[in-house]
């Protein structure tokens, strides 16, 4: 075998064809060297390390093209070009951008790939082994009783992906990610409606679903309330759940150039990551080595308890006289509901909820009424929780009682995480459609479409586990390894006779989300490969368009999403009313667009003017909006109860030595996206490898554990073993483990009016065996 270079991400000069799989990774790595900053001059060596690589001008030609960025929501690129973003400002490229497009461009994998690994080699590999394979060219199938891929032609693929969604529309679904277009988007839920189901599960299901209901109940919008260019107005911006420098590095240069004008950042976040600390950005040249100070004050309230920390800011308000009753009475509504419940609240159970000092959540108060124009943001720190959707009301309900939303640099701001996971519930993908877009497509399709919801992703895996689901497709993404409990995910989508996945390259859920009977694995294009012009939505709810393009691969055998899609939707449905092969030209799809997604009206014409757009009826820069009364309507948020299980419920005993109960926290590293990992170390944490506990170093010595000592970490639905311990800057009694490795460990703890489970309080037993 060929051993792959395991402490950089390169891709693999040599072609895949004469590539194997590679050995398993050294659980013996040294330590990572802790960054003293985020960003700096790391970043400089690896954007070196790689444009300068033989894959360099590859990789330079894709920077440029006029497309999306592939990683985050905050990304750039489009019609201004690759380094544009939509205030028209120049490098604007961040590295997770580089990491991303070299996984895209490696060699495509060998005709006989699959003849030589059977599938219980292919289920050895890591993520990141997995994705280091190369790219998906050419189609297989996986057949009942076989233990190998094999080679499939297109018109078999059609005739048993058609009879799968021949089946009753209740046991049909799909399963999507934000990596593809909102053509595709848009295609794949008019074609699963135009059947007779809602089972459009989506990625957002198990991220960014409970921002959407929340925003959704109080402002009558689910996406940001802000704009970047409003964003630049704010003199404080309160980021809350995030680990922006990993996940959203755009989002720094923001935050120094806030920080530049005199403005304040107040960062809530359970572990004290060094890039929200100090951050050195390449866009501030003169600041890159030392790096600019982000946080103004920097809260490690208890995993979970943010809610809390934002009704003692509340509480805080209106002792002092600070909340804005003006602004409530004109623009909210059930203002004195939530004002009632603030002051019957007591201190005591607040700090006791939250962990924090009288002191600190005062000084948080300070500083948000001494501000004139406040941004809350937050990521999946917030969403991740059993409460999630009451965090975000607890966040309205602070903007709101200080006046901070519905003007010029003031405002909510989820911070999304892949590209175009926005666009695709705007496309209308979600178990729960918005009413006027399912009016619009009724009269597209001249017909009633069903009322009931559908499966969202939980639901999906727990009807398929329940073996009512016969057919999936899943549109991108890694289902499998995206949901807790993968013991489940993995039996739950083996109930299933036929899955059907479309892919660039492979990944986890290809080896472990096997169907009953026929599991396809169908090769598509690039974002900057397709030769169709497409478009995708960025979080700040900006349209950008992608100009075609070519691959890079010699030979293969792939397919646009678009064009398989068309095609099969026609085999099911025919031509009436739509006529779904006209669909293979997306300048049809986006007039269709056009007429049925609110504040879509431009992408009509986009193809005449390449008029990249901000969706209308979005960004609020006065307090009107589009709920039924025209107002704000706040929530009361209950504290929620934080208790954790004993070493009893884990079936240890109490008086164990050398053990604790923890609460987890699941999160990304440095170099991954999503499921997919480009690096096994984070530097930012110290952390060398993907099988180690970030421990408060007090509680680990409490509890006679040493640093790099190897534990077991038991949840209620599975165990690892061998994990290191690492000393971190993470909040006494909590720990961090990375996603999805650890999604091993717990059952599904399902916030009901969003669907989305909770991966950052999960108790945990830390022991020695």
């Amino acid at each position: 075998m060929t051993q792959l270079d395991q402490n950089e991400d390169q891709a693999p000069s040599t072609a895949a064809s004469d590539r194997d799989l590679p050995e398993k990774l050294s659980t013996a790595e040294p330590t990572a060297d802790h960054m003293p900053i985020g960003g700096g001059l790391p970043i400089i060596q690896y954007w070196a390390q790689k444009t300068l690589s033989p894959q360099g001008p590859q990789i330079w030609q894709t920077l440029f093209h006029k497309s999306a960025c592939l990683s985050c929501a905050w990304g750039t690129g489009g019609q201004n070009g690759g380094f544009i973003n939509e205030l028209e400002e120049p490098l604007q490229r961040c590295m997770k951008s580089v990491q991303a497009i070299s996984s895209e461009l490696q060699p495509g994998l060998g005709d006989h790939f699959f003849a030589r690994h059977t599938i219980s080699e292919l289920q050895a590999l890591t993520s990141r082994e997995a994705d280091r394979l190369g790219r998906l060219s050419f189609p297989v199938i996986l057949r009942a009783g076989s233990d190998h891929y094999e080679p499939i032609a297109w018109e078999e693929i059609y005739q048993l992906t058609t009879a799968g969604f021949s089946l009753p529309p209740e046991r049909v679904a799909s399963y999507s990610s934000g990596r593809s277009s909102n053509e595709a988007a848009f295609l794949l839920q008019l074609m699963v409606r135009a059947l007779g189901s809602n089972n459009l599960a989506d990625c957002s299901d198990l991220c960014h679903a409970p921002s959407t209901v929340s925003l959704n109940k109080v402002f009558g919008t689910g996406t940001s309330l802000v704009s970047l260019e409003s964003l630049r107005q704010a003199d404080c911006v309160v980021l809350v759940g995030s680990n922006a420098p990993a996940n959203h590095p755009r989002l720094m240069n923001e935050l120094i150039e806030l920080r530049d004008r005199g403005g304040k950042v107040l960062v809530i976040n359970p572990v004290r990551e060094v890039g929200l600390a100090k951050f050195g950005s390449p866009a501030h040249p003169l600041r890159l080595v030392q790096g600019q100070d982000i946080a103004s004050m920097f809260l490690q309230p208890i995993p979970g308890s943010d809610l809390a920390l934002f009704v003692g800011i509340q509480k805080v308000l209106l002792e002092r006289g600070w909340v804005q009753f003006d602004y409530l009475k004109a623009h909210t509504e059930n203002w004195q509901a939530v004002i009632d419940q603030v002051a019957a609240a007591d201190w005591e159970s607040i700090i006791a909820t939250c962990g924090l000092t009288l002191t600190e959540i005062v000084a948080a108060a300070e500083m948000i009424h001494s501000s004139q124009n406040v941004v809350f943001a937050w990521a999946m720190g917030i969403t991740h929780q059993a409460n999630s959707v009451d965090n975000i009301y607890s966040i309205a309900n602070t903007a709101l009682m200080t006046g901070n939303v519905g003007k010029p640099g003031a405002g909510l701001m989820p911070i999304r995480g892949h590209s175009n996971v926005q666009g695709f519930g705007s496309m209308g993908v979600t178990a729960h459609l918005k009413d006027s877009i399912r009016e619009a497509l009724e009269k597209l399709l001249g017909k009633s479409l069903k009322r009931e919801s559908g499966y969202d992703a939980r639901a999906l895996i727990e009807a398929s586990d329940r073996g009512e689901v016969d057919t999936l497709l899943c549109l991108g993404g890694n289902l499998y390894a995206a949901n807790p409990d993968l013991t489940q995910a993995k039996r739950a989508l083996g109930n299933i006779d036929t899955i059907i996945y479309l892919a660039t390259k492979p990944n986890q859920g290809h080896f472990h989300g096997l169907a009953q009977q026929n599991t396809i694995i169908v090769p598509v294009y690039a974002r900057f490969e397709n030769p169709h012009k497409t478009t995708v939505e960025s979080g700040n709810n900006f349209v950008r368009l992608n100009s075609p393009g070519k691959t890079h691969l010699t030979k293969g055998d792939l397919v646009t999403e678009i064009d398989f899609l068309a095609e099969l939707a026609h085999r099911i449905h025919g031509e009436d009313p739509i006529q779904w092969r006209r669909l293979h030209d997306t300048r049809y799809v986006r007039q269709l667009i056009a007429q049925a997604i609110p504040g879509y009206e431009k992408i009509g014409e986009i193809d005449d003017t390449n008029a990249e757009f901000t969706i209308s009826g979005r960004i609020f820069l006065e307090p009107k909006f589009p709920t039924p009364s025209g107002k704000a309507e706040m929530q009361p948020t209950p504290l929620p109860d934080l208790t954790l299980p004993t070493l009893q419920d884990f079936g240890l005993p109490n008086t164990q030595p050398s053990a604790m109960v923890l609460a987890l926290i699941t999160g990304r590293s440095y170099g991954q996206h999503n499921t997919v990992v480009y690096k096994e170390a984070d530097e930012y944490r110290g952390m060398p490898h993907r099988h180690c506990i970030l421990m408060n170093p007090s509680d680990a010595e409490r509890s006679g554990f040493a640093q790099h000592q190897r534990v077991s970490v038991r949840g209620d639905a599975g165990q690892l073993d061998n994990i290191e311990i690492i000393f971190g800057e993470v909040r006494s009694g909590a720990a961090l483990m990375f996603y999805p490795e650890a999604n091993v460990l717990m059952k599904a703890r399902i916030e009901k009016r969003a669907g989305t489970p909770a991966y950052k309080r999960v108790p945990v037993a830390v022991f020695l065996r």
